[in-house]
């Protein structure tokens, strides 16, 4: 019997599980698809010759998680690649914002823009120099981060207060509109605002999408060297070395309590696999309340505030194998890892409009993905590995195409949307579907079906918004790891801080876990702490 059964071997549990191991706790981890890896996954579908990532690609986040770092995980065979630029916004005029590892560059990109964009970004940059290592430690470390957020309470009146608090929670296009006078710098917060679930409008969009500018400005959009999953068998490989055990195909059915306590899991085939001190699911908070546990260890108010859980936009996704780099008109485009694909912020606006009204855009914004550009590696020379991925509405209403999309997301339908976007890259690349030797298309159905934490095509575990973070997160009240259920943990992204490849929720989960073993005298408090009693009343936060 082991000491903890993680549930699933996407990044976080894989993380979770090598944590518990570190302690000396006896792991088994039952993942449901026959590789592990949930998200970060790659292989050669596309064309026998070409690597093409499954889900996600580039990993700021991981570059800067201490989570990652701390694992060591170049001592077990991972290995970074960067492309020349981090990241460029081509406009359909020739025109190209670009963002740089080096300051320099961005600004000068800016300043091509409109004069004085490049020192904007600059002041920009100032502030994330200030803030930026309080608030990579308060989003890594399980919430409440008392003294990250004491820290960066004390740098923010430092920086301006409220002034800075408001410049923070405003909505990119008002963001981008208060800093800088030309276009250039404005795409660049936004489109990385749309790297989430977040429309120009939202509130809080300009704090992410200015935390992922920042992030790439500081540490890139680095890329594994021969793939996603490379990450992923770096973890493995740690993981066994500490005695870990993996298991795949083997999906859970159950979590098994016994008087409040989760003591094991049953999996889909009839085998119980009892855990003597923890079970960690890292699984969607759905999941895990609505399939998983039963509901009679669960308040009413909790079942009734999971009905009200909204997930992030639904993807459809479509990969290449092209026989040449992309003809990109911007000349600047072609050095960039991502590109942003849609014409001016109005075209953003319009592309999040369109999904909110529940169409399917018919411009739809793109991340484009240039994998050969970021690691050579990944294909002959000469070619280019190449992806790109735009959102849709998970209910579709009607098509703003006019092309009678449905969402069904039969073949025709696939064939379709996939057509939509490569016209929409042949507007900023002309001569570009001329060079495609093959596609892969994964629509909002294919994802789920190949990691079923990407529900309905979703990939960050629940959407970005304001209303479903920090406390708020996976619902009212939560925010931390432990569950109603003594010694059961959710470890997914649907768990603070969210998605993105940094394995913060898994590391929470491993550290709960581990807290209330060392610590027994504690697990009372933190349960009072954390989570409503048995009524669905929220105890007060004492300390």
């Amino acid at each position: 019997m082991p000491d903890a059964v993680v549930i699933g071997a996407g990044p976080n549990g894989l993380v979770a599980a090598n944590l518990l191991a570190d302690e000396g706790w006896s792991v088994e981890v039952l993942e449901e698809q026959a590789e592990p890896g949930g998200a970060v996954r790659h292989n050669r579908e596309v064309d026998a010759d070409f690597v093409s990532d499954l889900f996600s690609s580039f990993y700021p986040l991981a570059a800067a998680s201490p989570v990652l770092a701390r694992l060591g995980l170049e001592d077990h065979g991972l290995r970074w690649s960067h492309a020349p630029r981090v990241l460029a916004h081509p406009l359909s005029d020739g025109r190209c914002a670009v963002l740089a590892r080096g300051i320099d560059a961005t600004a000068s990109s800016l300043d091509a823009f409109h004069p004085g964009d490049g020192d904007a970004w600059r002041r920009l940059h100032e502030m994330w120099e200030r803030l930026g290592p309080d608030i990579l430690d308060a989003l890594f470390t399980p919430f409440p981060p008392l003294r990250a957020t004491a820290r960066l309470g004390v740098r923010l009146k430092a920086a301006g207060g409220l002034r800075m608090a408001r410049t923070l929670i405003l909505p990119v296009r008002r963001m981008g509109n208060e800093e800088f006078r030309g276009e250039g710098g404005k795409l660049l917060l936004a489109g990385n605002a749309l790297h989430a679930d977040l429309p120009p409008e939202a509130a809080g969009s300009g704090g992410f999408g200015w935390l992922m500018s920042m992030l790439g400005q500081t540490y890139g959009f680095p890329v594994p060297v021969g793939g996603a999953g490379a990450l992923t068998a770096a973890l493995v490989r740690r993981l066994r070395k500490r005695g870990g055990i993996l298991r795949c195909e083997q999906p859970v059915r159950s979590i098994i309590v016994r008087d409040g306590r989760a003591a094991g899991v049953l999996t889909a085939d009839g085998e119980t696999v009892r855990a003597r001190r923890a079970v960690l699911a890292d699984v969607s908070a759905p999941a895990l309340y609505g399939e998983l546990v039963s509901a009679e260890h669960l308040s009413s108010q909790l079942t009734a505030d999971l009905r009200r859980f909204q997930w992030d936009l639904a993807t459809f996704k479509v990969d290449w194998a092209c026989d040449g780099p992309v003809p990109w008109q911007a000349e600047a485009a072609t050095q960039a890892g991502t590109v942003h694909v849609a014409d001016r912020m109005e075209e953003l606006s319009r592309f999040a409009a369109q999904i909110a009204m529940g169409q399917v855009p018919d411009r739809p914004f793109a991340l484009f993905g240039q994998m050969t550009t970021a690691d050579p590696s990944r294909s002959p020379q000469g070619t280019g590995a190449a992806w790109a991925y735009t959102h849709v509405p998970h209910v579709i209403k009607s098509d703003a195409g006019d092309e009678g999309l449905t969402g069904t997301w039969s073949t025709k339908e696939q064939e379709i949307m996939a057509d939509r976007i490569e016209r929409q890259v042949e507007r900023f690349a002309p001569g570009f579907r001329s060079l495609i030797r093959a596609r892969r298309v994964l629509a909002p159905p294919t994802l789920q079906s190949r990691d079923s934490n990407l529900h309905g095509g979703a990939i960050n575990g629940g959407t970005a918004a304001m209303h479903q973070q920090l406390v708020f997160r996976p619902v009212p009240g939560t925010g931390r790891p432990e569950t109603p259920v003594r010694g059961l943990y959710l470890a997914s992204a649907s768990a603070h801080p969210g998605g993105g490849v940094h394995g913060a929720p898994g590391a929470n989960a491993a550290r709960a876990a581990l807290r209330r073993h060392r610590l027994p005298g504690l697990a009372r408090a933190q349960r009072v702490l954390t989570h409503r009693d048995r009524t669905g009343r929220t105890p007060p936060l004492t300390h």
